[in-house]
């Protein structure tokens, strides 16, 4: 089984496409001009179902036809041209831009064709000098402007679109052109640089259109040329003929980032020596002024203490003859106690004196008041104090008898009573 080559299927679709395109032919739709607009109507619909278009498709001028029968009036709108012909005329009766006119169906026939700019779409397969393919895609501009010389030498007989047959031409000769001028250049220039092409088709076009270099022209003139793109048709090659840039954008992008980087790191050395110089600096800022603070501290606090010392011993010395005046005044006060002391020993020795003096005479007194005591007076006193010292004795455990010799002798009996006391005071001590 054989491959196809689907390029010449494609090379052949096209021309098949333009061949049908050049032979269209015109509607007949003048011939029922002087039927009434609702047939006119009705022609040009079935007029577009003939020509492959849809029926709601409409006349590329809209021309009003007004009046009946011979006696019409064609109203053309100002940015048409229209040519006006006559039966037994060699020239025409009305020739020019948007010029309304009498029209006789029987004997007269016009033709209407836009007056706008007209744009032509171009997507030529081309090969390159090195034989590979590459779709250039581009337009063409181009207007009417001698319409004597136009509608004698193009196709403007269809009325839908009076300009597809022309265009269909123009196209054909703009991709001829670009073809020829691409078989002839490298695949690289043709990528790079479309201004060759651009001034080939150009000069080419308007030899054609406008008739320059001695030739004689078609009535129409070129407005601009431009190439839209250069697309390589393999995407293998294309691939690769982007792999050396993308390779150089990767290696620029990655110098570009080590340079980014070398910066980067620096920047950032420097940032760091300066944020440490500053810090230094801060650090020796800080200690200068805590030094100076310190100082200023430690003499305010020599100061202080100076003061102090100052205020301490002027106290001191202010408390010391305080206290030599407190001492002064307190010898004096001893002083004068002393001697109120002295005063009042004296006064009490004098009253001791005195006392031992009158204690004496007492004790003379009561001496010789106790000798004065008859013997009788004593024993009578004992008789009434003998039941109470009876009574203050302990009971004996025992009775012993004890005989007092000599009672009637009052020296007898007081060492007899004193013997008494003592036997009774053992007989506690041993109870």
């Amino acid at each position: 089984m054989t491959q196809q080559n689907e390029y010449m299927q494609q090379v052949i679709l096209n021309q098949a496409n333009v061949e049908r395109n050049l032979k269209k032919r015109a509607r007949p739709i003048l011939a029922q001009a002087d039927a009434p607009p609702a047939a006119m109507a009705a022609s040009l619909g079935r007029a577009a179902v003939e020509g492959g278009a849809t029926g709601e498709e409409a006349p590329a001028v809209e021309v009003r036809i007004t009046g009946f029968w011979r006696w019409k009036n064609v109203i053309v709108p100002p940015n048409a041209y229209v040519v006006h012909t006559r039966r037994g005329r060699d020239e025409p009766l009305h020739c020019g831009l948007g010029t309304s006119f009498r029209f006789n169906p029987l004997t007269d026939s016009f033709l209407v064709v836009p007056a706008a700019m007209q744009t032509i779409i171009i997507n030529a397969n081309c090969i390159c000098r090195e034989k590979q393919g590459i779709l250039v895609q581009g337009y063409v501009q181009w207007m009417i402007d001698d319409f004597r010389t136009a509608y004698r030498k193009l196709d403007f007989g269809d009325p839908i679109d009076p300009m597809s047959v022309v265009n269909t031409q123009l196209r054909e000769q703009a991709e001829a052109v670009i073809k020829d001028t691409v078989s002839t250049m490298p695949l690289e220039s043709v990528l790079a640089d479309r201004q060759p092409i651009i001034r080939e088709l150009t000069d080419r076009l308007r030899n054609i259109m406008e008739g320059e270099g001695g030739g004689e022209g078609l009535g129409l003139r070129i407005v601009t040329v431009q190439i839209k793109e250069a697309v390589v048709s393999s995407s293998s090659l294309w691939e690769t003929l982007q792999r050396p840039f993308r390779a150089e954008r990767r290696k620029e992008a990655r110098l570009a980032e080590l340079e980014q980087e070398v910066k980067v790191r620096e920047r950032e050395m420097a940032e760091r020596t300066a944020a440490k110089v500053l810090e230094i600096e801060t650090a020796a800022e800080i200690a200068q002024r805590s030094a100076g603070a310190e100082a200023t501290a430690f003499d305010r606090e020599q100061a202080e203490t100076s003061r102090r010392a100052r205020v301490e011993a002027d106290a001191l010395a202010e408390a010391l003859e305080h206290e030599m005046a407190k001492a002064a005044k307190r010898a004096d006060l001893e002083q004068v106690t002393l001697r109120h002391q002295i005063a009042a020993e004296s006064l009490r020795f004098e009253a001791s004196n005195q006392r031992a003096l009158t204690q004496i005479e007492t004790d003379a007194a009561r001496r010789k008041v106790v000798n004065d005591v008859s013997l009788e007076f004593i024993k009578h006193r004992l008789i009434e104090i003998l039941p109470a010292i009876a009574e203050r004795m302990p009971k004996p455990a025992e009775m012993k008898s004890v005989s007092i010799n000599g009672i009637d002798g009052l020296s007898g009996l007081l060492p007899a009573l004193a013997a008494i006391v003592d036997r009774v005071g053992g007989d506690r001590s041993s109870g």
